[in-house]
């Protein structure tokens, strides 16, 4: 639409400069579609949802576990892909490692001299007890073979941090599930070298799942640990679990945190959804950002008053936001059932503050 047909659309409607709340445009059907206005129904459902957060699924972190290298070497079968559930103890890939084999080793030769120097000490003890050694000679056998004893020990915790089995020398080292869940993400490729402690998959239970709400501060300050929420226009339901006590700078927002048990199967880690607030939780109505208007340091809406076939009229409405996420506000001054522009808002805001009226 060209500058000039703007212009001449704003010249039939007497505008004045921005003044009182409650002045009222009055608008012809041909200029509401040459200025592209459309409205929508506030608390009437999509982005105009009433009392409605935006949150984000998210796993429990006592939930997730996480599938790495225990030592450096080459990834030899990756057994499971992402999506792919798992049970406990499943191999889920292969690592061929010539560090692990020099663990292997470094262990088993631990154990020999370990068992050596403890039969050299029963026969130190039985030639002391005979009278046939000093208790000098005793007192080094002894410490050598504890000393032993010690070293063999912690080749063996090796080997089990490591994931390997004792006594077994050579082959690939499995790596298996440590629980019962599904394969979040991959982060290797078959073939590829990897250094030890590289993670190889995630590994998470999905239920129950949490939700994340960014809630305005002043909703917040009406919420309590255990009330029940739901998501909008769904039966998945929970209960808050926890409400943050410190505010996001940029958004002044406080993070909350539900449980939900209800309906976990059909969400998804990462899904952003819509959370409907208990009741008496706080006041606020989802607006899309395209239905707001500044001018003068105020926001404002666009209501619509009166529809007909001559005209529809429109009232500028100062109102308060209280929080927001992704496209959508959340703002005081607005009533559920009420109309207000969400398209064409700056062609209205151009009339209403009387920009290229002459």
């Amino acid at each position: 639409m060209s500058p000039r047909l703007i212009l001449s659309l704003l010249a039939l409607t007497v505008a004045c400069p921005l003044a009182e709340a409650g002045e009222t445009l009055s608008l012809q059907p041909a200029q509401l579609k040459a200025l592209g206005i459309a409205t929508g129904t506030v608390g009437d459902g999509g982005d105009l949802r009433s009392g409605t957060l935006p949150a984000r699924v998210v796993v429990p972190n006592t939930q997730m576990r996480l599938v790495a290298a225990p030592v450096g070497g080459m990834i030899d079968l990756l057994a499971v892909a992402p999506g792919s559930t798992v049970k406990r103890g499943q191999v889920v890939a292969r690592l061929a490692s010539p560090q692990a084999l020099e663990l292997q080793r470094d262990a088993l030769q631990a154990s020999s001299q370990s068992a050596l120097l403890q039969q050299n000490l029963k026969r130190d003890e039985q030639l002391f007890a005979e009278g046939l050694i000093a208790e000098s000679r005793l007192q080094a056998t002894r410490a050598a073979a504890a000393q032993a004893g010690a070293q063999a020990s912690e080749r063996r915790q090796g080997l089990a941090l490591a994931g390997i089995v004792p006594g077994k020398l050579g082959g690939p080292l499995a790596l298996v599930a440590p629980v019962d869940g599904v394969v979040l993400e991959q982060s290797v490729q078959l073939g590829q070298r990897v250094e030890a402690a590289a993670p190889i998959y995630r590994i998470a239970q999905l239920s129950p799942l949490w939700l994340e709400i960014q809630a305005p501060l002043a909703v917040a300050a009406g919420l309590r640990e255990g009330m029940a929420v739901k998501l909008a226009d769904s039966e998945v339901s929970g209960k808050l679990i926890a409400v943050g006590r410190a505010v996001d700078a940029a958004s002044q927002t406080v993070l909350l945190r539900a449980a939900v048990d209800k309906g976990a199967a059909s969400l998804t880690p990462g899904q952003v959804v819509a959370v409907a607030l208990p009741t008496g939780a706080g006041t606020g109505q989802q607006l899309p950002a395209s239905a707001l208007a500044r001018h003068e340091g105020k926001t404002f809406v666009f209501v619509q008053t009166a529809s007909g076939e001559q005209a529809s009229q429109f009232e500028a409405r100062p109102v308060r936001i209280l929080g927001q996420g992704g496209d959508g506000v959340l703002v005081d001054g607005v009533k559920p059932g009420e109309r207000i522009a969400v398209k064409g808002v700056s062609g209205l805001k151009a009339m209403y503050t009387g920009v290229g009226i002459e």
